[in-house]
């Protein structure tokens, strides 16, 4: 007989609280804001590369920076701010993200540009690490699949605006000028943060052993694999997406913004798609994202010379990402709801560990065996992340429903 966990300081909150959309769209704005800075890189790797002076492989590192500090600054800042009103700690951590992208902006070299992406790491982490905790203290605990898809949604509008408008901006304006806007994006949303969030009093918060204890439970620990595996292939091919547009298809920079585009929109539709088919099995809804990444990134790698055919895998590659996020967000709900705080930070650092070593991955293989390369490499992982949860998730799903 499975036995339901007792509720959480979080869940009986959130019964006993009204629905505070405005700060649940503030969320959505800063996790746009986050998302957009993240991704600025894989549009701008050529531009960067050749104004700093520094290999494709090297301006890359700037994404995995970002991923290897957040992976650090996730659960770090769960702790450590467990104590303060969260709105403070959100504040902050928004805060972080403008002078990231400033940073950026003004960087001279490679050594300030990683400093820069490093800060977004901290701003990244600690904002994803407590996201479904924060939604958990805006709504009532039914609410929270649809103030989900809000928050959710401040992604899915980043992924289509990110790479094509920066691309676009680098190239009209300088890469410099889209890490400005950036800023100015990070800024808008601080301002509406603080109109809007109500006060968060601390509740305790999570600290090493409830981590450590919600680690042990086996539909986290299978979760947290798919995660691993499929997000790395992901990004060791995502990374390098326009290097590989201007290179094999032979895109200018008007066909990438347009395939980017592609991705974008894929990846907006694709979260919706995602959201329905969690809704029903959640472990079925990330093995068909998983399975969708592998067979576009292997369409890429095989016949991607072809640019028609490079168009439509990129932007079906985009569709089965979107629905990603949000059926992992749904997998952990189920299974780690009356630890929210720890079962974010364990997605968290799963999520950022598995950019960094994909980004780092991925330059060492456009390193020796070209961009084709990187991408047989994408779709190999998915594929292994698609497997591994549509075998042993049958289980565990039902185990935790």
């Amino acid at each position: 007989m499975n036995v339901k966990p007792e509720a959480s300081a979080f869940e009986v909150e959130s019964r006993k609280r009204d629905a505070h959309w405005p700060g649940v769209v503030s969320l959505g704005l800063g996790v746009f804001g986050l998302v957009t800075a993240e991704f600025l890189p894989a549009s701008l790797l050529t531009p960067i590369s050749h104004d700093l002076g520094i290999s494709i492989g090297a301006a890359g590192q700037s994404v995995t920076m970002t991923a290897v500090i957040g992976a650090i600054a996730g659960p770090a800042v769960v702790i450590a701010t467990s104590r303060l009103d969260r709105r403070l700690t959100l504040w902050g951590l928004t805060t972080l993200l403008i002078i990231s992208s400033f940073l950026a902006a003004v960087a001279g070299g490679l050594a300030t540009l990683l400093v820069a992406r490093a800060v977004l790491g901290i701003a990244l982490g600690g904002f994803w690490a407590m996201s479904l905790a924060l939604a958990m203290r805006l709504v009532p605990e039914e609410l929270m699949p649809r103030a989900m898809a809000v928050i959710m949604t401040g992604v899915s509008v980043a992924t289509v605006c990110a790479a094509p408008v920066g691309a676009w901006v680098g190239e009209t304006l300088g890469w410099r000028a889209a890490f400005l806007i950036a800023a100015t994006v990070g800024a808008i949303a601080l301002a509406v943060q603080v109109f809007a969030l109500p006060p968060m009093p601390s509740m305790g918060g999570a600290g090493l052993g409830t981590i450590a204890g919600v680690l042990r439970r086996p539909a986290i620990r299978i979760g947290l694999a798919t995660i691993l595996l499929v997000v790395s292939g992901h990004f060791a091919g995502f990374t390098f997406i326009r290097p590989f547009l201007e290179t094999v298809p032979h895109f200018g920079v008007q066909g990438i913004s347009g395939v980017l585009l592609a991705f974008g929109i894929g990846g907006f539709l694709g979260n919706f798609i995602g959201g329905y088919l969690a809704e029903r099995n959640t472990g079925r809804a990330i093995a068909f994202a998983a399975t969708g990444i592998a067979a576009t990134t292997l369409a890429l790698a095989i016949v991607g010379a072809h640019p028609t055919i490079a168009f439509i895998a990129t932007a079906l590659w985009g569709f089965a990402f979107g629905a990603l996020p949000v059926s992992v967000q749904s997998f952990v709900t189920q299974a780690a709801s009356d630890e929210a705080e720890s079962a974010g930070a364990l997605m968290l650092t799963t999520f950022q560990i598995a950019i960094s070593s994909g980004a780092a991955i991925g330059g060492l293989i456009v390193e020796t065996q070209g961009l084709e390369g990187v991408f047989g490499f994408a779709a190999i992982a998915a594929l292994c992340g698609s497997a591994l949860i549509g075998v042993l998730g049958r289980s565990t799903v039902r185990a935790i429903s």
